[in-house]
């Protein structure tokens, strides 16, 4: 299966970063496609399984309000959060490294097929929005 990463610098220190990504409801602040998130009672550990419902726009390939399973695969504290999403077919892999005492590097890598509306740029856009999300904190 094709596996397609992306870089960004976050402006948040990696404490701050893992904080937010550790709160599964907002897994749909940051992941394109996903409007919300229902955890299980295990919240964000592995071997949990959350709920996954999709946005209400329909693309060319996928209908409306699509869902699926997240099943939380690893969890590193501070360095690492890998998941798979069931719906897309999609392993996910977030890494996180401290460049600074307040920046953070947010490497994303996903595994998949591609196919039926998945956009090689995902791993970019899902990077993108959580720098806009740090960056917003970090402006507070």
């Amino acid at each position: 299966m094709p596996r397609v990463s992306a870089q960004r610098e976050l402006l948040a220190s990696r404490s701050d970063v893992w904080e937010f990504i550790g709160e599964p409801h907002h897994f749909s602040d940051w992941w394109p496609g996903v409007a919300a998130v229902r955890p299980d009672r295990r919240g964000f550990a592995e071997g949990a399984r959350w709920e996954v419902v999709g946005s209400d726009r329909p693309t060319l390939f996928r209908q409306a309000s699509s869902s699926g399973i997240l099943q939380v695969r690893a969890v590193e504290p501070y360095e690492r959060f890998a998941c798979y999403l069931t719906g897309d077919h999609l392993e996910v892999d977030l890494r996180l490294q401290a460049t600074a005492e307040d920046r953070t590097r947010a490497i994303l890598s996903v595994e998949g097929t591609f196919m039926w509306g998945m956009s090689r740029s995902l791993p970019r856009r899902a990077l993108n929005r959580l720098h806009a999300l740090c960056q917003t904190a970090a402006g507070l």
